[in-house]
């Protein structure tokens, strides 16, 4: 049984993988704050997760802090659009020509009558998010992603977009990567055709986010070693319809101060953010001597030296996240910030934690639709 493990995780780093590069750019988040906007922005728009799953609505997203992006393209000849990869939704929407709103009007948007392989289905579609939503129609036509195409691909092409996010915002639409479960009705997600037309030779991607402004990537088909130390240690998914694992406990300086009778957390690459129920990071946001400030913790910078790690115990494994990750400063303004954020309690499953970039900084990721599991390793 254990040499087929291993083999099995020699095929997979041996196999045809296609690295993506993605920049880290201004948040949403930093350009609100500049131009004095995000207090009443946050006011509006409290963190909420999921609220409810209509055929045409989608958990809720927050693309407030959506700081990586890459390029993919629509179409023949090519139209090129700068997207989020998403690992909590499922659908690919970029803007269209046809929408006269503001967020539209800033970002590349698709043209279909530019295209020869576009084809309609007559189907419209609305998506709801945290930060405001988007209303279109579907249609089909050729994606790429670096060398990888998927043909007859179904995406949205918004004709209104609504909300902040989309309009300060640098990428122009989303590419989900969450399972066909969070996917529009009869929609069949861009990983899911990939991997039928046999563009990869495993089911699996993998993020590496690095703080730097180039370098980061998503990886599709298999792992590249240069981006880890160590070995990857596999958590299965509780939940097969997110990139859900089960969190043992978190702790601080030996003191358990989240999860304490164990709990679930999201593994989230459309969040910024480490994410919990509001009583949790209050006990963490006093253990850090945070101070409110604009609906923000500010906390001393001097801390990101002196704090100790925050241990997150996943499958019995100890994943230390180190105080400059989870205390961030903005080079705008040189205030420190906490990265943990409390989620609306009056949520079902507020006790759910949502990891985002600050612990995906420090772990390279593996998701593995294959085997429903996720693999994690130091960040090299």
């Amino acid at each position: 049984h254990e040499v087929l493990v291993i083999l099995g995780l020699v095929a997979l780093s041996d196999c045809l993988v296609m690295k993506i590069p993605l920049t880290k750019v201004k948040s949403v988040r930093e350009s609100l704050r500049e131009k004095g906007l995000l207090k009443n922005f946050l006011k509006e728009h409290p963190y909420k997760m999921i609220q409810n799953l209509k055929i045409t609505s989608h958990p809720l997203r927050n693309y407030l802090d959506m700081v990586y992006v890459g390029n993919i393209t629509i179409g023949t000849p090519p139209q090129q659009f700068s997207v989020v990869f998403d690992t909590g939704s499922a659908d690919l929407w970029v803007p269209s020509v046809y929408c006269k709103s503001k967020a539209c009007v800033t970002h590349r948007s698709f043209n279909p009558s530019h295209s020869s392989t576009f084809r309609l289905p007559g189907i419209n579609f609305e998506l709801k998010y945290g930060s405001g939503k988007i209303s279109g129609f579907l249609g089909y036509d050729t994606v790429r992603i670096g060398s990888l195409m998927t043909m007859n691909q179904i995406f949205g092409l918004s004709q209104l977009e609504t909300g902040e996010a989309f309009e300060h915002g640098v990428f122009d639409g989303v590419l989900g990567l969450g399972f066909p479960s969070l996917a529009l009705k009869r929609t069949t997600p861009i990983f899911d055709n990939l991997k039928k037309q046999g563009q990869i030779s495993e089911p699996v991607f993998a993020f590496y986010l690095s703080t730097k402004e180039e370098g980061s990537a998503v990886i599709f088909g298999g792992v590249d070693r240069s981006f880890y130390k160590g070995e990857l240690k596999w958590v299965p998914l509780t939940k097969p319809n997110y990139w859900q694992i089960a969190l043992d406990r978190i702790t601080w300086r030996g003191q358990i101060i989240g999860c304490p009778r164990g709990c679930q957390a999201i593994v989230d690459t459309g969040t910024t953010y480490l994410m919990g129920p509001h009583a949790e990071v209050d006990k963490i946001h006093s253990l850090m001597n945070a101070v409110p400030h604009q609906k923000e913790y500010l906390v001393q910078c001097n801390a990101r030296d002196t704090y100790p790690d925050i241990i997150f115990t996943i499958n019995n494994v100890d994943y230390p996240v180190p105080a400059h990750a989870y205390i961030r400063k903005d080079a705008a303004n040189n205030l420190c910030y906490s990265t943990f954020e409390g989620m609306a309690d009056t949520l079902t499953n507020s006790q759910n934690w949502i990891l985002g970039h600050m612990f995906l900084r420090v772990y390279f990721t593996v998701f593995d639709r294959g085997q429903n599991r996720i693999g994690l390793a130091r960040a090299a």
